[in-house]
């Protein structure tokens, strides 16, 4: 696929109408469309309207992916739930996140071009799982531009000594891991940053009924006549007030060095973690073949050589791949038996005799040659280590 592109818009606080939809079709014929989303992706050409401004006028969130690396995330927001000075100590050296009014709204825009995902992403299901964020931010959980400012760090816009904006970004949510993978943020960085636990406000129980005391008694009947009444973001506002009286304390912050250098030994301990890993996996191996070998070492005694030797001959006269691989295969043990028992004038003659009876055989004599060559080896490299051979020779 030489191009590939996702749109997707959603309505959250208020459904679309039916002259919102005709209108939204008149913006795209083939795309889905209902009274919550519309949906459509492009493999030529392009959406016709503009993203940003069908954000102002009707959806709430919407989510864009281009299989070039473009990805872009546009949220709606009721302006008194969020000061875009707040926002500024996170995003305010980035260009590629934008705070702008709209009515009585912010529009929140990030958009990254040039990302080197992984895998092919369709888009699909990636809305859903970055829908809680705007919830999230709703309620004064600003970690979301926290990792943005961590996306910064990953490209070296910012500098070592400069201190992280928030302290603190762990316990991470599904939809903050699905936004740091969304926006391919190093996941070592975000670890790093996630140790230390975000200052979000907890509160005990007796802390919050101070908190709810302290506000005014006609704040509260308002608050819950709101709520009563089912409006959209009450419930939320007052647990935002709520938090604002947190007595949480700050823990120090950290440089973004730190998080660097940090990141960098979490990366290391990984490797050497998955190194050990294959190494222990190795031994296994190597523990299951030499039981292995010593197994069929151990039914070549019993059998006796020339029950062997009689076998190769019936194998060798297939005429086939598989004959001939087999008829090596137990060259090799045999070999590998006669070494140990230090008594090969009987092989060798045998070996002799072999490349003389089946020299047509081009296929069969290939692999008696590579055999040959591969004791060779091992004779010069482990001459005090007789078998050693035996993984080499193997077809």
């Amino acid at each position: 696929m030489s191009e590939y592109q996702y749109y997707e818009f959603v309505a959250i606080d208020r459904p679309l109408d039916k002259a919102a939809q005709r209108a939204l079709r008149a913006i795209s014929s083939r795309a889905e469309i209902n009274a919550t989303s519309f949906t459509n992706h492009y493999e030529w050409g392009d959406l016709k309207g503009d993203p940003r401004e069908m954000v102002a006028r009707w959806f709430d969130l919407h989510l864009y992916l281009a299989n070039w690396g473009s990805r872009r995330l546009i949220m709606r927001l009721p302006r008194r739930f969020l000061d875009p000075k707040d926002v500024d100590r996170f995003v305010g050296q980035l260009d590629w996140v934008g705070i702008d009014v709209s009515d009585d709204n912010l529009i929140v825009d990030i958009f990254r071009d040039e990302l080197e995902p992984p895998d092919f992403d369709d888009g699909t299901g990636r809305l859903a799982g970055l829908a809680p964020l705007r919830s999230d931010l709703l309620a004064g959980d600003l970690r979301l531009f926290y990792l943005l400012w961590l996306s910064a760090v990953q490209d070296e816009f910012i500098a070592d000594d400069e201190v992280e904006p928030m302290q603190g970004l762990g316990p991470l949510t599904g939809a903050l891991e699905a936004f740091a993978d969304f926006f391919v943020i190093d996941p070592d960085l975000v670890q790093a940053a996630a140790e230390l636990e975000a200052d979000r406000g907890a509160m005990s129980r007796d802390d919050l009924r101070r908190a709810l005391a302290a506000i005014s008694e006609h704040d509260k009947t308002e608050l819950l006549l709101r709520i009563a009444e089912g409006e959209a973001h009450a419930a939320t506002e007052l647990k935002r007030r709520v938090r604002e009286r947190s007595p949480g304390g700050m823990a120090p912050g950290r440089t973004a060095g730190e998080l660097r250098r940090r990141a960098q030994a979490i990366a290391q301990e990984r490797d050497r973690a998955l190194a050990e890993r294959l190494e222990a996996e190795q031994r296994r191996e190597a523990e299951q073949a030499e039981k292995a070998r010593r197994t069929r070492l151990d039914a070549i005694k019993k059998r006796g050589r020339e029950s062997v030797w009689r076998e190769i001959e019936t194998e060798i006269g297939r005429r086939n791949a598989s004959g001939y691989d087999r008829a090596v295969s137990l060259l090799c043990d045999l070999q590998a038996l006669v070494l140990e028992q230090n008594d090969r004038r009987d092989f060798d003659q045998h070996l002799a005799a072999m490349h003389t009876r089946h020299e047509g055989k081009k296929k069969f004599i290939e692999r008696l040659v590579q055999l040959e060559s591969d004791q060779g080896a091992a004779d010069q490299t482990a001459p005090d280590l007789p078998g050693l051979q035996r993984g080499g020779a193997r077809q």
